[in-house]
């Protein structure tokens, strides 16, 4: 017969493992690309798990059918982990910049920190926001995995 202790230890990694397998599925979302009617941003990269030191492509694709306006030449791009910490932010100039329907602009993260340190292993956020013309916020994130 097994202790009562040892039932309620299993019963309780079930649960957890359930729940973390939930939390994990909505954090780490595969579908990066997606058209719509209206004003949408989509952040995509060409693959979610790298390698620790591997170059990351992010490309901000305007998935919507108005333009995007963004407030400089970064187009609004944010890396981060997952506690909401910047982790980086491309160099850019402050101009306007503008994103038509269908288009998109690529970056190349080096996982070099704002700090000049390199990126840990874990979860990071990709976001970028922009405005459309009726000054409405778009934004739209991906996560990333960082593995060694």
């Amino acid at each position: 017969m097994l202790s009562k202790s040892l039932v309620i230890f299993i019963g309780v990694g079930l649960i957890a493992g359930f729940v973390f397998g939930v939390y994990l599925i909505n954090v780490k979302s595969t579908s990066q690309l997606t058209y719509v009617e209206g004003s949408s941003i989509s952040v995509v990269t060409e693959k979610s798990d790298f390698k620790k030191g591997e170059d990351i492509k992010i490309r901000i694709v305007n998935s919507g059918t108005t333009p995007l306006i963004f407030s400089d030449s970064s187009y609004g791009l944010r890396i981060t982990g997952l506690s909401g910490i910047l982790m980086y932010t491309p160099i850019s100039t402050q101009v306007i910049s503008n994103l038509e329907p269908g288009d998109d602009v690529e970056f190349l993260w080096d996982q070099i920190k704002n700090d000049g340190d390199s990126a840990l292993e874990g979860l990071y956020k990709i976001s970028a926001k922009g405005m459309d013309t009726e000054q409405n916020t778009v934004e739209k994130s991906t996560t990333i995995t960082i593995w060694k």
